[in-house]
């Protein structure tokens, strides 16, 4: 049972999920040799205040 964990700064719509979920999905499923079904996907959802790199918060370094 694969499980694919994806964590990226909040904003995308449900559709862009419902796409991400599919095709990440279809693809493992396909590489892996598995059912479709037994891959889950979690979506975490970061703000860019709760994100920092290169010494910065994200939130800063990209305003909206």
């Amino acid at each position: 049972m694969p499980v694919i964990r994806v964590e990226m700064w909040e904003g995308r719509s449900l559709e862009q999920k419902r796409e991400l979920v599919e095709v990440l999905s279809k693809e493992t499923a396909r590489i892996a040799g598995c059912e479709v079904a037994s891959v889950y996907v979690i979506i975490e959802d970061i703000k860019k205040e709760n994100w920092g790199a290169g010494g910065q918060l994200s939130s800063d370094k990209y305003p909206e």
